[in-house]
């Protein structure tokens, strides 16, 4: 059985930190596109926003449901880090726990 469980975690802990860095991409671009340091009229720019938006997005909407407005600030990414970061650490554990 750990043959098959240390790779999965492994898996599952690179594929989540992958995604901490998309989200910190996404969260650095709507401040590069809100300051207009960047044109999402530029093809190139506007396409990375795009897949950026699609990586994110679907994990961001329940979040903000849950949130309340407060006006200009968005703070279900950091929300949505503190899980991925608080998965990652049980994920480790768990895998100590079994001597993985």
């Amino acid at each position: 059985m750990h043959v098959i469980l240390g790779p999965l975690f492994a898996l599952t802990d690179i594929i989540l930190g992958i995604f901490v860095w998309v989200m910190i991409a996404t969260v650095v671009m709507s401040w590069l596109i809100s300051f207009n340091i960047v044109n999402t009229s530029n093809r190139a720019v506007y396409l990375i926003t795009d897949i950026l938006y699609r990586l994110t997005e679907p994990l961001l909407v329940p979040i903000r449901r849950f949130l309340p407005n407060l006006g200009g600030l968005d703070f279900s990414p950091l929300v949505l880090l503190l899980a991925v970061y608080f998965i990652r650490d049980v994920l480790a554990r768990f895998a100590f726990e079994i001597g993985v």
